[in-house]
This record gives C-alpha cells, structure tokens and sequence, in this order.
C-alpha cells in the first residue's frame, strides 16, 4: 500500500497536474460507454477518478470495484473542463467539484459484500437497521460532521478550562450504590460475594470530596449511567461536562461556563450569544408553566380566576371554591383548528392531569364556540385580559392543583406551538433559572424531596426554616435553559456537615441512614471542606442543538436503542453459569421470562 498524499476533500484547481495517492470507499460507480468514473469517499469528503481503457491494468481492476470496497487509487489531477455541448463539467455541490483525478494505478485494500444498505440511503432505512449495522451507518458524511462537531466541542472545553485553570481529573465508575432517583447499574463483586458496586449517575460525591482534598478547580467529560424506563430522549449511558469550583459564589459560576457556551457556539456555528437573562423558578413556572420555558414565542400563562369567578361555569366555580385556579393562553391563529383537532388535544392533555380542556375561540372580538355560552358575561374581559384577535384560541387550565394547571398549560404551548408553526427553527432563546425551591412534597409518598439533589445550598436567609418551613426554602441552585430543553444545572453546595446532617433529616434521612448512604462525605465535610458549588451539562444534548437533530442516537456513536439495547453487540445478552456462579449470583429466571429488547 503506498502512502496517501491527500485525503478525499482536500484536492482543488490548483491541484492541477501533480500525481496524487488517495484512500477510501467507493461511494459511486458509473460505467458510460467503457469510460469508468468513481467516487471515493472518506472521512473529509468525495474525489472523482476517471478510468480510461488507456490505463488496462487499473482499468480492467476498477471494472471489478463495488459500493463499499475499500480501494487506494493513484492518478493526475485535472481540471473539470466543458462537455461536447459547452456545458462547465465542474460540480457545485461537491468541495472537490473544480477537478477530477485520471486514474494511473489501483489497489483494491479490500472487498465489500453487498451491503444491507449504503450510507448515502440510510435515510430510507430504519433505525434498528441503522443500529444494527452502525459502523455501515457511521460511514454518512452528516453522521461523520455529527461526531466532528462533538469532537470539537469536547476540544473548545477542554481549552476553555484549561485556560481557566481547571483540573481534569478522572472519578472512578465502581462506587457506592447511593439509590436517590434514577435506578442504580449494579456490578457484582467477585471478591466480596454478595456486594455490589454501582456504576454512577454523576460524579457529584467525587467532585464535592475533591474540593475538600483542595483541588479548587475540576472539570472532567465523563460517561454516567442511569438505570431508567424506556425515554426517547434518555440513554443509559451518558456523557456530561461535570464542573466544580471552590471559594466561589453562584455568579462565578455562571460567569464562567457562560462564557464557555459562548465559545462553543461562536466556533461551531459563528453565532454571538448576547448576555443570557436570569428568570426567577417562580416566575418561569407561572408564567410559562414549565421551569425549561421555551421563549422563542410567547403565548404565556394567564391567571384568570378572578374573571372565571363571575361566570355560571361549574367546571370553573367548583375546582375555585376549592381554592383552585384558572389559567388561560392564547394561541395566535388557533381557531383553525377543527373540532377534531381539538377533540384531540383534550385527550392528549389527560396524560398531564387535566380533566379535560375547555376552550373557545374568538371572532368579531368575542368569544365563540366551544365554551362560549357558559361565560359569555365575562367575554370582552377575556378578549381584552388576554391580549387576543380575531382567529385566535383561547385554552384554559383548571383544577385544585396549580401544579397540574402549570404543567397542562405548559405542555400544551409547546405543542400548539411545534403544530402551528409558532416557532422560529433558527432562533436562540438562553436562560438561566434560578431561586428553586429546595424541596418539594410528595403527597404520594408523605415526604420531601430534593428538588435537585441533596446536597444543595438553601438560600442564607432561608436556612431558620429547615425545621420549621422546608416548602417555602429557596435554594442557590441554577439551570441553563436553551429552547425549552436544560442544557445543564446546578448549585452551590453544602459545606458544613451539621448543615448537611439538618438537610438529611428534613428529607426523612435519619443519621444511620445517612452514615450508611453518605458517611464517606460526611467525614470529609469535618476536615475543612470550603464553601463550593458546581454545574453539570448534558454533552449530548448541547451537540443536538449544535446538529439541529432531536434525535440523541444521532450524536453518539454507539448508542443504544430506548429498550436499553446494543443491536450492533447485541447487548445486554445471558452469561455462562459458570460466570454467575464465580460471582456467587444464581439466575432465579425461567425462560419464560427472559425477553429480548
């Protein structure tokens, strides 16, 4: 094999003339009338070969080339020129478009079988087969220019804190089971039978012991593992920027990985991100029903239990004599939706909570249809209360539970917006959210959980409430919201081990339990731990935005599918008795109950 001179994409006019070596796939193979031209592919780009029987060996060889083969050619380059008509033979959708290289020698490196499917029709394919055969798949230039971009990224990071003076220190993935949320991944113990390890969900203990061990600055791109249901936008397997710092308050947070997503999107897309606006968790959940508010429209909740109060509508009436609420958005050029439409939407919103969905829309300035007749009373108040024109829908949220109204309104702005056309595809919306609750009850379970995780900072003034008030407690915690999706979060922490002791017991962990679960921290937290806080983004999701897919399996490259199966290796898979019983587990599973993904 001789050496490559050039890659695929590198050639161009200037070229002209110099014998050049070039490696890779055979993307395309076209025979007009004994005149063999192809199509080499590799990873920078595609370079057009021209066989001409003058050259018999490497001719008579590229007779024998297939889609996929991998072959080394070797030829003159020359400039594209005009065909018998005129006509320029140059090709403007290819970097390499300006030449054509005239084959002298051909090596064929190695044979292809047909394959299931070649990558430029991926697209016509599934998904499972796409998985099943991924390193075919990998092979598409957009998936290829997916994976350069998440490289380049990973780069800008590493730079950013680098320059920063950060650390990039490793954690390790066999740790303590600590079961607070998502599933843990057990890994059993050969040497310790009947233990187990525990694969982590983040590297949140480490990093906090690593400030107390006077690291200052950390950040590492590290794999997490979550054991959850089938989501479509989850994977098992994971990858996050996970950050910390000492001595610093939540500014110097903010500050500084704010800066670094400016560096990711001028670099990768050229794009200014101005400075990104601060919004209250309050305000974000009243006013757009969600704490990830999608700003690139509006369409924002309005409380109107005072007016719904003056009508005759028990729907309304009732759930606010129980001390509910009434919330309305007004969804511009709504009214066109057919009753079947909105049929629709009022099954769909009973995933959320709602017991249905009363709308209405408005014409002429008032309201029409729908629920029309129950409050016409109130109808020039509403109009007007909501901002809304003729064509538009109105759709109101009620119930006992303002958490159910917020999160039915929420939901359902965001996707009138997606089937409207409300929003604008290449708009940037930045936000932080800051000032959450430290905590919030479940009535199901008759306790208090963590908003985030157990370890956040309550506000200072917030801190005689622990024991007396935990609900009302807002905490120094913050996320980083980008077109609706959380791009990442996170807080100061606590420090002092009697204010972590508090924290535990207001979360119904008692001291055994804690000393269990979190003694580890615990004793370090009594040797001089520094006030610290930190933030974690997710680095899959910032890539998504970065290649415009909402698919997550596009931007890794060996992921699995949302049973939580590898197709490729087909993982997960049985293990010989042997291994088991090295490991002192035994399989209590029938056949019957062993289910392939």
């Amino acid at each position: 094999m001789k050496k490559r001179t050039h890659s695929c994409g590198d050639l161009r006019k200037d070229h002209a003339g110099q014998t050049v070596t070039l490696a890779g796939w055979v993307n395309n193979y076209r025979d007009h009338g004994g005149v063999i031209f192809i199509d080499l592919r590799d990873r920078d780009g595609i370079t057009q070969f021209v066989f001409h029987p003058e050259t018999k060996a490497a001719h008579e060889l590229a007779a024998k080339l297939r889609l996929e083969d991998v072959a080394q050619i070797t030829g003159e380059v020359l400039e594209r020129g005009l065909d018998d008509k005129g006509k320029s033979l140059k090709n403007d959708k290819l970097a390499t478009g300006d030449i054509e290289v005239s084959a002298t020698d051909l090596e064929i490196l190695n044979k292809a079988e047909t394959p299931p499917f070649v990558p430029n029709d991926a697209h016509k394919v599934s998904e499972e087969k796409r998985l099943q055969y991924r390193f075919i798949d990998l092979r598409q230039p957009r998936m290829q220019e997916i994976l350069k971009t998440r490289h380049r990224v990973t780069k800008i990071m590493r730079d950013h804190f680098d320059e920063n003076g950060f650390y990039e220190i490793e954690t390790p993935f066999l740790c303590k089971s600590t079961p607070e949320g998502a599933r843990d991944f057990l890994v059993p113990s050969r040497l310790q039978a009947g233990s187990f390890y525990a694969l982590p969900q983040s590297p949140q203990l480490f990093k906090q012991i690593l400030m107390v061990s006077g690291m200052e600055k950390y950040f590492q791109i590290v794999r997490c593992f979550r054991d959850e249901d089938p989501r479509a936008d989850r994977q098992a397997e994971f990858t996050q920027l996970d950050v910390e710092m000492s001595f610093v308050e939540v500014e110097d947070i903010i500050s500084t990985n704010e800066s670094l997503m400016r560096k990711i999107w001028k670099q990768i897309l050229d794009l200014e991100i101005p400075e990104i606006p601060r919004m209250a968790y309050d305000d974000a959940i009243n006013n757009f029903g969600s704490d990830r508010p999608d700003l690139r429209f509006d369409m924002q909740l309005v409380d109107v239990t005072e007016l719904a109060s003056k009508t005759d509508f028990k729907v309304f009436t009732g759930a606010i004599a129980k001390g509910g609420i009434v919330k309305a958005i007004r969804v511009p050029g709504g009214a066109s939706l057919t009753r079947k439409q909105t049929d629709a939407l009022a099954e769909w919103v009973k995933d959320f909570g709602a017991g249905g969905l009363p709308i209405t829309k408005v014409v002429d300035g008032n309201v029409s249809t729908g629920i029309a007749k129950f409050i016409e009373p109130i109808s020039s108040e509403l109009v007007a209360a909501m901002g809304a024109e003729d064509g538009d829908l109105i759709c109101f949220g009620v119930d006992v539970k303002s958490a159910i109204v917020h999160r039915v309104l929420g939901e359902l702005r965001v996707k009138l917006a997606h089937d409207l056309g409300l929003i604008k595809e290449d708009d940037w919306k930045w936000v932080w959210i800051v000032d959450f609750p430290l905590v919030e009850y479940r009535e199901e379970e008759g306790r208090f959980f963590s908003t985030h995780h157990p370890f956040t900072a309550p506000n200072d003034e917030d801190i005689d409430k622990l024991e007396t008030d935990p609900g009302a407690i807002k905490s120094k915690a913050y996320d980083l919201v980008l077109n609706g999706s959380e791009l990442g979060g996170g807080s100061i922490r606590v420090h002092d081990m009697n204010m972590q002791k508090r924290v535990f017991k207001m979360l119904g962990i008692d001291e055994a339990e804690a000393e269990e679960k979190f003694g580890f921290l615990l004793n370090a937290l009594k040797f001089g731990a520094p006030p610290h806080g930190g933030i974690a983004f997710g680095l899959d999701r910032i890539v998504m935005h970065l290649c415009g897919t909402t698919n997550i399996r596009d931007v890794i490259a060996f992921p699995k599918t949302q049973n939580g199966a590898d197709l490729m290796l087909d993982a997960p898979s049985p293990v010989d008795e042997a291994q088991l019983k090295e490991l002192s587990i035994r399989q209590n599973l029938t056949n019957e109950k062993i289910v392939k993904a």
